[in-house]
């Protein structure tokens, strides 16, 4: 009686162990412990059944209470297997989340698994990147800013000692110093905007604005630029109705760094063309020109802060990389998309897509005015085709 409860227990028990190894192989949490609670019924019904054999047959109350405990410990062995299993992996991605509190941000949590524990460590895992990714970003804005202000701060302490040195008269440097003093203006003022664009703090004043009459405006404004440069500038309105639903001050500020990017980097003689288009709900405004180019691998970094597609460049060219940055923020703040492409023929060309505000009274045009002061941005050169108007700068 005493060996057949031990084999039956026995069993039990392998059973139990048996079960819970195979509940480790389901796909996921939910039904690991569906099984479990499975296993956990089924091992003592069968356990029960077997006693009342034993009873009916035998009438050995000890044999009964033997299977049973021996029921009820595969239970519980298997019970905890699983819990140590999904426990285990929980502290790993438990001690990774630790590990990036404590600040080192390449901690990842082991992948794989049941479902639920997967997909868990796959999110933890993007949001290590995703914050690293940010960490590394900041770091170099911060470096990119220092480099920026030490030049131009170091040009200006330069000058002021030789004047208080008595080596040079005052005059001497006073064109120099204002024109330092105005890239520190602009830088600051650009990174105050890329500031409050970043924060989405950016008011826009949308209406029904003519988006082919500031494009002419805009080209006007740079035609002295394109003269000294030795640059024919072209502009070209498609269609009669290309107003769009935007701020007018913004769009602007926008055409402006796109056209002195181009302008800056297009060799002489070279060719700058603005282009509006409208159609399918949307204006479409381009400025290609046909200059060098943007590699291939650098289109996704150009409307980076900072960026800049040459290494030697510096402020003394007249940017500081924020040009695209805000130009993308300034589009995307309307509604719209900005990106760029590489024509066929060569150079670059920069698009920009506003929402269409057709059959709404359009706001007067901008009248003429300087482009102001470090309106600038990366690499960005291109040639539009189609009817033009020339404007030979």
């Amino acid at each position: 009686m005493i060996t057949l409860a031990l084999v039956v227990g026995t069993v039990t028990l392998a059973a139990g162990v048996g079960a819970a190894l195979l509940l480790r192989l389901l796909p996921t949490v939910r039904l690991q412990m569906i099984g479990l609670a499975l296993v956990a019924v089924t091992l003592p019904l069968v356990a029960v059944s077997v006693s009342g054999l034993i009873m009916f047959h035998m009438g050995a109350d000890v044999g009964v209470l033997a299977v049973s405990a021996a029921a009820a410990t595969g239970a519980l062995v298997g019970a905890l297997l699983v819990e140590r299993n999904v426990v285990r992996r929980l502290d790993r991605v438990r001690a990774a989340s630790a590990a990036l509190a404590a600040g080192e941000l390449t901690a990842r949590a082991p992948t794989g698994g049941p479902g639920e524990l997967a997909q868990l460590a796959d999110s933890f895992n993007a949001m290590a990147a995703n914050l690293q990714e940010f960490f590394d970003a900041r770091r170099e804005l911060l470096a990119w800013v220092s480099h920026d202000l030490r030049a131009p701060v170091t040009s200006l302490q330069a000058m002021l000692e030789a004047i208080e040195d008595g080596v040079v008269e005052p005059e001497h440097y006073l064109g120099a110093l204002q024109g330092q003093v105005r890239l520190l203006g602009a830088l600051v003022d650009d990174l105050f905007e890329l500031a409050r664009i970043d924060a989405g703090v950016l008011a826009v004043a949308a209406q029904p604005v003519d988006v082919g009459a500031l494009v002419q405006a805009a080209v006007r404004r740079h035609e002295a630029e394109g003269r000294a440069r030795g640059l024919e500038l072209d502009v070209v309105v498609r269609d009669r109705d290309t107003v769009a639903r935007c701020d007018p001050d913004k769009v602007e500020r926008v055409l402006d760094n796109l056209l002195a990017n181009a302008l800056r980097y297009t060799p002489s003689p070279g060719r700058v063309a603005a282009s509006v288009t409208a159609g399918a709900g949307a204006v479409l405004v381009t400025v290609e020109d046909t200059g060098v180019g943007i590699a291939e691998d650098a289109l996704d970094r150009v409307f980076e802060p900072f960026w800049r597609g040459e290494p030697a460049r510096t402020p003394a060219d007249g940017g500081a990389g924020l040009g695209l940055a805000i130009a993308r923020g300034l589009t995307e703040a309307q509604g719209g998309r900005i990106w760029v492409e590489r024509p066929p023929g060569g150079g670059t060309r920069m698009c920009v897509v506003l929402p269409s505000a057709a059959g709404e009274v359009p706001r007067a045009p901008a009248r003429p005015s300087a482009p102001p002061d470090g309106a600038v941005g990366h690499d960005a050169p291109g040639t539009a085709t189609g009817r033009r108007t020339p404007r030979r700068a």
